[in-house]
């Protein structure tokens, strides 16, 4: 059974009226279950394509499932994209995730149809897929290049917010001590910094003075504190200054390797503005694409999807290529049953598929088609249908 989780198209020989079919298919699935209605079930159309000749149709159809699962695959790298840009946040997601402005349950049941302009039926199926291919590969460069733009960007800024976040052992400085907590100039002198753990406060007054025999006295000054530390400034003699840092050290203190400089304030200042003005910007145009993008290798994947059902139609019912398309966006809580109509409703196509006496351009197609479905069986039903999943879930 498909997915309950994805919109089911479908494909059936046309015998008769598509309007009536599709009517008669939206009574009976109304009559078992409420959740379906005319709103849920639409026409798929399905182009004439040229067929060409058996050989390629079965090397297509090899081809396609591949095709098929780097397409979903790359619309769900821009889903991921943009899930991670909106923070997770379903409400936001559901205002991106819209094919040519509208939902994607529109876009499927109500404006589905084939890109002629740009995929004209006069191609070949080949040339068709290989158009598309293309369109998809590049969407899927575009991303990566500037994805892999914006994180860098962002790893940088948050290193830089990183630092000023933590205890006063670890964090940055810059914004924490000002000119005043430092002996400027001096020959002989060098004001250190020591990050000194709350409960070893006592110990520092009591100690520090002893940790080297050219420690000013009394020139230890609190400039700053936290729950976990205290910053503590203390003057010494740039000749004792390997001897005092190694006693700190044996004391549990933490010696800050910080040099004062108004300069090197203001240009790490200005590289933490800069950053985030530039990830701003980034996150912008990355979101931009990513909505953008997700339109178009959305559409991209159906018409993928609307050519693999042709193909699998042309090589299970042969010719003439007249078939109906169906799109059905089961409610989850009766997919069940809605299958188990679909299937009772086709069920004339289980013998009929395998009994077909017709011509392909290029040969003859009943031993093939038979062999063919004899392989596949575990995977076929009495229609043809494909999958197109639920991105958001």
């Amino acid at each position: 059974m498909p997915s309950d989780q994805s919109t089911w198209i479908i494909s059936a020989p046309l015998n008769g009226d598509s309007e009536g079919i599709v009517q008669e298919l939206t009574t009976k699935l109304a009559q078992h279950s409420k959740s379906i209605s005319a709103n849920s079930i639409a026409e798929l159309g399905i182009p004439s394509f040229k067929t060409g000749t058996l050989d390629s149709l079965i090397a297509l159809s090899e081809d396609l499932p591949k095709q098929d699962t780097f397409f979903t695959n790359t619309v769900a790298k821009v889903v991921d994209t943009l899930r991670n840009l909106l923070n997770n946040d379903p409400s936001k997601l559901s205002q991106h995730i819209l094919v040519n402005e509208s939902s994607i349950e529109s876009y499927l049941l109500d404006q589905w149809r084939w890109n002629e302009s740009r995929y004209g039926v006069q191609k070949g199926l080949r040339d068709m897929v290989d158009t598309l291919n293309k369109e998809m590969t590049s969407i899927d460069n575009a991303m990566r290049a500037k994805l892999t733009n914006y994180n860098l960007v962002k790893g940088s800024l948050v290193q830089m917010q990183r630092k000023k976040t933590g205890n006063l052992s670890v964090r940055s400085l810059a914004d924490v001590v000002s000119k005043e907590n430092f002996i400027q100039d001096s020959e002989y002198l060098e004001t250190l910094l020591a990050a000194v753990p709350k409960n070893l406060v006592k110990d520092w007054h009591a100690k520090y003075e002893r940790f080297a025999n050219m420690v000013v006295p009394r020139s230890s000054n609190v400039v700053a504190s936290d729950d976990e530390y205290t910053l503590f400034s203390v003057v010494i003699f740039r000749r004792v200054h390997d001897e005092f840092i190694q006693q700190c050290r044996e004391n549990k203190f933490t010696i800050r390797d910080f040099i004062f400089s108004e300069e090197e304030i203001v240009k790490q200042r200005q590289e933490l503005d800069t950053a985030d003005v530039t990830e701003r910007e980034l996150w912008t145009e990355l979101l931009h694409l990513s909505r953008t993008n997700f339109s178009e290798s959305f559409q991209i994947l159906v018409h993928l999807k609307v050519i693999r059902l042709f193909v699998e139609s042309v090589l299970r019912y042969g010719l003439p290529a007249n078939y109906i398309g169906i799109v059905i966006q089961p409610d989850p809580k009766s997919a069940k049953k809605t299958f188990s109509i679909l299937q009772s409703h086709f069920s004339y196509l289980g013998s009929g598929s395998r009994s077909r006496d017709t011509n392909l351009k290029g040969g003859d197609t009943e031993e093939f088609v038979g062999e063919y479905q004899t392989l596949m069986e575990q995977e076929f039903y009495d229609f043809v249908l494909y999958e197109v999943p639920w991105v958001t879930q």
